[in-house]
């Protein structure tokens, strides 16, 4: 195919096309032009080179830019095509947003490991990891549309200008929108290397840093707005799962010819792990599953109970033998024995679920001949942007088409993929017939993947002067990265660290949960500092703003929440403030104001007060209302939230008995400030969450002198730190 396709009028072109497509190379050397329609088209050149296919430009106007990351709330279907409209000077207005293919090759980022593309909307990375792809693919679309109104009207580019979805040639008074220009677009032979200095200066954003409305909120609100479990599919079928809540215990079915004989089924499917059943409807498939009559093996998991757990963590913490080291600098060790004082404390942990509010589904349809599926999901992806699905099946990953939907919520459990296997392996059971899997809300407590149980313990040793001199961090846990991330301290200039992990494991499904490993080692870093103040004589600022002075992005976030706060004025009467800080990506200070009701133990924040540098903030308001649901989340699960294990088995069945975060129970006032910054984005979704705990304990060791220290903070555990 050639790079100039054929120029025809402006009628001819709006007979025949619905749009143009840019498709701008990787490196940016092999961009091509073809028509919306011209399907073929599209597929020989994707097949022939590696091009990023970003934009679509309508005869009348209208861009669709594709969105290559999922959206579940975060902003993302609004941010990331932002940054291309803001490189390509595009009216917003007449921007559409839509889910990019999930094709790696294609649309992928090296943001979450160099030299390797993925698809992944996980760990607060897709603004930073997307933010230089999508400028310089806007900036090449600009080019190109700059080129062509140069040619058309035979003067030196250098002379043109654009804005709002026009170019503008100033000297002659003249402009060409860029739906004018579809018809006659050709490519130019080469585009020029947009590096970082050829890009747009974040003083010159028209777009970046503006408050622009989510551009799916709409259809949220009016219930327009398709998620995986609204599918509907011609002669689509039912499947259900009975996994029981005993982790990686084995089923027999014994009674599998009544099921069958009841309405509607269709199949019965064996897994290792559960007995699947097909039917025609999914209440005929839940009420086969009612009857199921499961005989369960034996578990690693029987016998264990996570309440009574923790002493045999603490003799692990304790041991002389290492585990493995996280990271390590100076000499902890000789920093101990050289310690005027040494504070001591363990922290703990109880498992969290993630509480998703879209129930898991996916709905997957297969061809007779078992060589080609296409998947409808809501999935935050992962490192096969396929799900799984092509050796599942021994297919070629070409032959498997993922139809990304929006996410009623993910928090990490949806960059599991285990759902769609499921859906997967039903459907392969009934092929051609299109299956939609459910999880109920008790499969999914029942046989949840949690944030590990964990217990960190810390020791902190203070020299003559009353400095921090080192700090040891053994974290005792299920799951590496799960319950490990978030103990190196980067912005505390402490000089001798070590944080070690060593592992046990009980056979329950562990996963990440919303800033993984951060919470609980956040929450303890935070609170061993506050110990240390109190034991000092010191202000909980005063020592944080020490151990800063080497970063000054850190401390202007803590110098910026104190005055927010009016951290030095007295607090009202039978309340305090408490302090924590966070790096997710981005640096966070925040701040709470709580009291607490002596009689029934039950903590109240009135206030939260919070200071980001996130970079570059794309979306302000956006940011805003991420780190006010990273409150409230981070709220739930210190105060409310917990999955108890009773001899191998999960005891919580829904919300009657999982207790989440009430209305009346969220602060009356949170406050976000973004400090200005020209540096790269970086993440935000996850530095409000982790920050919490440490603030609320923090708070609580002030107004009454007493630590806590077992999350989460229920009643009971309040009250027996107020008598203890």
């Amino acid at each position: 195919m050639s790079s100039t396709p054929k120029i025809v009028n402006r009628r001819e072109f709006l007979k025949a096309s619905s749009g143009v497509a840019l498709f701008i190379g990787v490196t940016g050397i092999m961009p091509q032009l073809i028509s919306c329609k011209d399907t073929e088209g599209i597929k020989k050149q994707l097949q022939n080179y590696q091009l990023s296919a970003w934009v679509q430009i309508s005869g009348n106007g209208e861009i669709t830019i594709y969105n290559p990351a999922a959206e579940m709330g975060q902003g993302s279907m609004t941010s990331l095509p932002l940054i291309f409209a803001e490189e390509m000077d595009a009216d917003w207005s007449k921007v559409k947003v839509a889910f990019s293919p999930q094709e790696v090759e294609i649309y992928g980022s090296e943001g979450w490991a160099p030299g390797s593309k993925l698809m992944f909307t996980v760990g607060s990375r897709s603004t930073k990891s997307f933010f230089p792809v999508m400028r310089k693919a806007g900036a090449q679309a600009r080019y190109i549309l700059m080129h062509n109104a140069a040619k058309y009207w035979d003067v030196p580019i250098s002379e043109l200008s654009s804005r709002k979805s026009f170019v503008l040639h100033q000297a002659t008074n003249r402009k060409i929108s860029y739906g004018d220009l579809a018809p006659i677009l050709s490519m130019p032979k080469t585009l020029p290397n947009f590096t970082l200095e050829k890009l747009k200066q974040p003083r010159d954003f028209q777009l970046i840093g503006k408050t622009i409305p989510r551009t799916e909120i709409p259809s949220k609100v009016n219930g327009t707005a398709q998620f995986a479990i609204d599918i509907k599919l011609p002669n689509m079928v039912y499947g259900v799962l009975e996994r029981g809540n005993l982790h990686a215990a084995r089923p027999t079915l014994t009674n599998e010819k009544d099921i069958m004989a009841m309405d509607g089924i269709i199949k019965i499917v064996p897994f290792d792990y559960a007995i699947g059943v097909i039917a025609k409807t999914l209440e005929q498939a839940l009420e086969a599953k009612k009857h199921l009559q499961i005989t369960w093996s034996h578990s690693p998991a029987i016998g264990y109970n996570s309440q009574e757990i923790y002493p045999s963590y603490e003799n692990i913490a304790g041991q002389k033998k290492s585990g493995k080291v996280i990271h390590q600098i100076g000499q902890v060790t000789t920093a101990k024995k050289l310690a005027s004082k040494i504070y001591t404390a363990d922290f703990k942990n109880d498992y969290v679920y993630h509480a998703q509010m879209e129930p898991l589904n996916a709905v997957v349809q297969i061809s007779e001949d078992l060589k080609n599926a296409e998947v409808w999901v809501g999935s935050q992806q992962g490192v096969d942007p396929k799900l799984g699905v092509p050796q599942l099946l021994g297919i070629p990953h070409e032959n498997v088409k993922i139809n990304l939907q929006y996410l009623g919520g993910g928090f990490g459990r949806r960059s599991m993929n285990d759902f769609v296997v499921e859906a997967t392996l039903l459907a392969k059971e009934v092929a051609p017939l299109p299956v939609k899997l459910i999880w109920t809300r008790e499969d999914d407590l029942g046989y949840g993947m949690f944030r590990p149980l964990s217990l960190q313990r810390m020791a902190a040793s203070i020299d003559k002067s009353g400095n921090l001199t080192s700090l040891s961090h053994y974290v005792v846990g299920d799951g590496g990265n799960l319950v490990a991330s978030g103990a190196k301290n980067d912005h505390y200039d402490i000089p001798n660290q070590l944080v070690e992990w060593r592992e046990v494991s009980h056979g329950i499904r562990v996963k990440h949960w919303r800033a993984v490993g951060h919470g609980p080692n956040k929450f303890a870093i935070e609170c061993i500092l506050d110990e240390i103040a109190l034991g000092q004589g010191m202000d909980p600022i005063d020592i944080r703003r020490k151990l800063m002075m080497k970063s000054p992005k850190a401390l202007a976030t803590l110098e910026k929440a104190a005055e927010m706060a009016k951290w030095k004025e007295p607090a009202k009467e039978g309340r305090a403030k408490g302090v924590a800080f966070v790096e997710h990506g981005s640096l966070g200070t925040g701040i709470c104001e709580i009291s607490v009701d002596q009689n029934t133990g039950k903590i109240k924040v009135h206030n939260f007060w919070i200071a980001l540098d996130a970079g570059i903030i794309v979306q302000p308001d956006n940011v805003k209302a991420q780190m006010e649901g990273g409150i409230i989340m981070g709220m739930s699960s210190v105060l409310y939230e917990q999955i108890t294990i009773v001899n191998g088995r999960v005891q919580q069945s829904n919300f009657h008995d999982y207790q989440l975060l009430r209305m009346q129970d969220i602060p009356e006032h949170i406050e976000t400030h973004l400090i200005a910054s020209a540096d790269t984005p970086e993440g935000v979704g996850e530095t409000a969450t982790p920050m919490v705990a440490g603030a609320i304990a923090n708070a609580f060791l002030r107004l009454t002198g007493k630590p806590l220290r077992h999350l989460p903070f229920t009643p009971e555990r309040v009250l027996e730190a107020l008598n203890g």
